[in-house]
């Protein structure tokens, strides 16, 4: 399969083959003990020696399989999509998505990973880490869990929506993302916070929780996620009609997405360091 771009489900039965073995590994890991190997944006933004083994393992079975496709991770970096050829399959991997989360053994961290061609995710695997559920969808083929089709809330009313959400790193961003929450509980059933936004994305896409939304994301933390949720029937877009993105994800219904866009908008939950 090294000749032609494979289709959304072959893509799909790669990356789940490869994300069960990385967070088996991960897993290991786990048991064994686990401590911060090195800080990135800062001093709470931590990398273990998991994440950067996890991230190798994936990145050597990928290259066993598909040589001559590219890989974006999060530690290791790589090919931005602008950089990537028509018709080039582009790997995206979090290695383990709820880092914080998994070094204090946590069960909501996940190892995501998808495949996107020609700038579209067209397949994604989400597997937790510590419980092995597993969210896969493809590009017009569903969102499942456990070989269940998978269907977002059906909620309509704002004032009843349980509403998950995160906070980035850097304490001046969290405190606008707080000031946010504080205006914003008020007109929802209540927030979640579980640190982890592959795993949120997943839970929106199944009605765990109603909707989703959170300032920060990077490719890795959105790519596999955000396609379960979008082929789940969630609305996955940016603010103000712009993508999902760095500045703002939101996930939500489509009779919640209008009242809880406005709500952001209107608490400026893009704007802020």
């Amino acid at each position: 399969m090294t000749g032609s771009v494979p289709t959304p489900r072959e893509l799909l039965e790669i990356a789940i083959g490869v994300a069960r073995d990385a967070a088996g590994t991960a897993a290991r890991m786990r048991a064994a003990g686990v401590s911060v190997a090195a800080t990135k944006s800062t001093a709470t933004d931590v990398v273990t020696a998991a994440d950067r083994a996890v991230e190798r393992q994936v990145l050597e079975a990928l290259r066993a399989v598909r040589p001559r496709d590219v890989v974006l991770g999060e530690e290791y970096g790589g090919a931005a999509a602008g950089s990537v050829g028509a018709g080039v399959v582009r790997w995206i991997v979090d290695p383990i998505d709820g880092t914080v989360n998994y070094l204090y053994g946590l069960p909501y961290c996940a190892v995501s990973l998808a495949a996107e061609v020609d700038g579209e995710v067209v397949a994604g695997v989400v597997r937790n880490v510590a419980t092995g559920e597993e969210w896969t969808a493809t590009a017009g083929g569903g969102a499942w869990r456990d070989g269940e089709r998978l269907r977002c809330s059906t909620e309509v009313d704002l004032g009843q929506a349980l509403v998950a959400t995160g906070f980035g790193y850097d304490p001046r961003r969290r405190l606008h993302q707080a000031r946010v929450i504080a205006d914003l509980i008020a007109d929802v059933r209540d927030i979640r916070r579980m640190g982890a936004a592959a795993l949120d994305l997943c839970l929106a896409a199944e009605g765990r929780v109603d909707a989703y939304y959170e300032k920060g994301l990077a490719a890795w933390d959105l790519a596999a996620g955000g396609l379960v949720a979008a082929e789940a029937g969630l609305r996955v877009t940016g603010l103000n009609g712009l993508p999902p993105g760095p500045d703002l994800v939101i996930a939500a219904p489509p009779a919640l997405f209008a009242a809880l866009h406005t709500r952001l908008a209107a608490l400026d939950a893009s704007g802020g360091p």
